[in-house]
């Protein structure tokens, strides 16, 4: 709901494009991402880093039962050797499960992602957002 309500109050405001929404989430945000645009169609695009399936979590809010409900762009971004999300079931599982065709999964050296480090996974997400929302308008 507070997404929602969110996404609500941002179309209230003129300095919003809201029709070019982007979700952007990185690990446990990563995780809740498939679920949060999947009922909440304003999105355009979703970019998940570092995330994958959790054990144990609700059916109510567990990924796998809203990935095939996921319908837009997807980027998803994970290291090699992330030992809270390893590739084998937990990235893969919901790579596979995302009901988009259109979908991109970028496996880097290294672990669980920490983008002030890794300034080529922003520029690779930002390249992805500029071919689906556009480039940013430039204000002076």
């Amino acid at each position: 709901m507070d997404l929602g309500r969110t996404v609500d109050y941002m179309e209230t405001r003129p300095e919003f494009d809201t029709k070019k929404l982007a979700f952007c989430g990185l690990s446990l945000g990563a995780a809740h991402g498939p679920r949060l645009v999947a009922v909440d169609g304003r999105f355009k695009t979703l970019v998940l880093v570092s995330g994958g399936l959790y054990d144990d979590q609700p059916e109510e809010t567990d990924a796998w039962n809203f990935a095939p409900r996921v319908h837009l762009p997807v980027l998803m971004m994970n290291g090699r050797r992330d030992f809270m999300v390893p590739y084998e079931p937990n990235q893969r599982l919901l790579f596979e499960a995302l009901g988009t065709k259109d979908k991109v999964l970028k496996r880097y050296d290294g672990g669980h992602a920490n983008l002030v480090t890794r300034p080529d996974l922003i520029g690779e997400i930002l390249s992805w957002l500029d071919k689906y929302l556009g480039p940013v308008d430039v204000r002076p």
